[in-house]
């Protein structure tokens, strides 16, 4: 075989070896993406309750009850157009409370309610942890 011909074929075999690992990527993603979903996004046709998503919104006021198993607590979730009613078992993180902002991992249940597997605490953009505050208020004092 000619040193061209044999530079085509490496060459072919190359893109062949790029698109399989593509294509095996994205199958991957595929099973492991989850869609974001605000409350009002839901009203009038709930996701597939077999796939996995996100909602996010705020954790209304009012709205947090916990289990008697120490572990379940069920809250709602709004963006104030809509509420969807929450349930989660396991530990809620440090940040978790009513009035703040909470995007839930899960799948929506035939009922309209949302099934959360993960829960994840979101603060604003102004947040800082209390030790850093403490020190810029000392360090604002000294300035002249």
């Amino acid at each position: 075989m000619k040193p061209k011909h044999q530079r085509f074929v490496l060459a072919g075999l190359a893109l062949l070896a790029i698109f399989g690992a593509s294509a095996l990527a994205l199958s991957a993603l595929r099973d492991e993406a989850a869609f974001f979903y605000a409350p009002a996004d839901i009203v009038g046709h709930l996701p597939d309750p077999n796939r996995s998503v996100r909602l996010g919104g705020m954790v209304k006021q009012g709205s947090v009850e916990r289990q008697g198993d120490g572990v379940t607590i069920r809250f709602v979730v709004t963006d104030g157009k809509a509420s969807v009613p929450v349930r989660f078992t396991g530990v809620t993180p440090d940040l978790f409370r009513e009035g703040s902002g909470v995007v839930a991992e899960g799948h929506f249940r035939a009922d309209g309610g949302f099934t959360a597997d993960t829960l994840l605490a979101k603060h604003d953009e102004r947040y800082m942890p209390p030790q850093m505050a403490g020190k810029m208020h000392k360090t604002e004092s000294l300035k002249p």
